[in-house]
């Protein structure tokens, strides 16, 4: 069997190759599937709980979550509530422009991706977390998740009403 012989010229594309793909930024999924399934299953708890209205998506909630999201991927020694610069949830909210009394939920995966389900079960049974998730007087929401290799973040951000005006207009 005769060896097969690399020129040089091939190595050098395979070379540029490999360096591009590894200046290639990294690309964001869109988690809109699961940050919706999220607060379906929100609702769906707060139903099983004796709750008779509905929740809303805000956005004002879910640039707090995003915010803190994005915290608690990038900053590994964070595991709960509190920001990388000290703030609390409410403190988000308020920066976010919801003027309300707010809570929140945070789940880290130690993977690539996590599942609604996963969440809803690190969630449901923690008594705390629960007890946000079946507040009947918890009728805002915003959901935000970010992934890398070894870590996935999902924030989601409650609130009992914003007396601010519309963020946007």
């Amino acid at each position: 069997m005769r060896a097969m012989r690399i020129g040089p010229h091939v190595v050098a594309v395979v070379g540029l190759i490999v360096g591009a793909v590894g200046l290639a930024p990294v690309a964001r999924g869109d988690n809109a599937r699961l940050n919706n399934a999220i607060i379906e299953d929100v609702y769906t708890v707060k139903r099983q709980g004796g709750c008779r209205i509905d929740i809303n998506a805000n956005p004002k909630l879910r640039l707090a979550a995003q915010w803190h999201t994005e915290d608690v991927l990038n900053n590994r020694n964070l595991d709960g509530d509190i920001g990388s610069d000290g703030t609390t949830v409410a403190d988000r909210a308020r920066n976010a422009g919801y003027d309300g009394v707010v809570a929140e939920t945070v789940a880290i995966n130690p993977a690539l991706s996590i599942t609604g389900i996963e969440v809803i079960n690190q969630w449901y049974y923690r008594p705390d977390y629960h007890a946000i998730m079946s507040d009947c007087a918890n009728i805002d929401i915003g959901v935000w998740s970010e992934s890398v290799l070894d870590r996935t973040v999902l924030v989601a951000v409650y609130g009992k009403g914003d007396s601010a005006p519309p963020a946007f207009g």
